[in-house]
């Protein structure tokens, strides 16, 4: 479990695809507290640390996170965000992250403006867990839904955020890995199982008819 609050960012060093699994190799930016088998969220997706040295963080990933999230596009050299698992007893700053990314969207624009900084992404086709001034997790961060249309969804971000995370080398065309509200999604696979419950037919007499009573 993580929050969104991303730690540290890392170079990519190496991606290695193999059929139906891969190695990432990522900088080691930690300088303390890591070990093997350890869960970090790579741009919000998350992974387990298989090795890792002073300078090199290794991890093992499978053909369905390529392909549901933008990490089989890293180059040696791209910047991914990097947040180590949740403890019991930290604090909560953003919000619950899961590290299941659910889909990429794509970068429509981003534009500066006096106080911070408006990017606005293709709505997805799981639009229905978007919600305005709802909780999202773009690349791992922890963000706010500023706008929301049919097309498209907004979030602003403080220069802080911008500058400390690879958000501020994307470009429009460029696509975000992204995690929808945990609790949202609870709640409507909860009212689905609840809608598709039918009203029983049995009865009282029914019962008196079958011989039960």
């Amino acid at each position: 479990m993580f929050t969104g609050l991303i730690e540290q960012t890392a170079t990519c060093l190496a991606l290695e695809k193999n059929g139906r699994h891969g190695t990432l190799k990522l900088a080691n930016p930690f300088t303390a507290d890591i070990a093997v088998g350890d869960s970090i969220a790579v741009n919000g997706a998350c992974l387990t640390v298989e090795t890792f040295s002073a300078g090199e963080l290794v991890f093992h990933a499978l053909a369905e996170t390529f392909a549901r999230t933008n990490l089989g596009q890293l180059r040696p050299g791209s910047l991914v965000n990097l947040e180590r698992a949740l403890r019991l007893g930290d604090r909560l700053g953003g919000h619950l992250v899961s590290g299941h990314v659910d889909t990429v969207v794509k970068v429509l624009s981003c534009e500066r403006r006096d106080d911070d900084i408006r990017l606005t992404c293709q709505r997805p086709e799981a639009e229905h867990l978007l919600v305005p001034k709802g909780s999202v997790a773009l690349n791992g961060i922890s963000l706010t839904i500023a706008d929301l249309t049919r097309e498209a969804f907004a979030v602003c971000l403080i220069p802080h955020t911008w500058q400390a995370t690879n958000l501020h080398l994307v470009r429009p065309g460029d696509l975000l890995n992204l995690e929808t509200d945990m609790l949202g999604k609870y709640v409507r696979q909860c009212l689905q199982a609840t809608n598709a419950k039918q009203t029983s037919t049995v009865t009282m007499d029914t019962l008196r008819e079958a011989g039960f009573l």
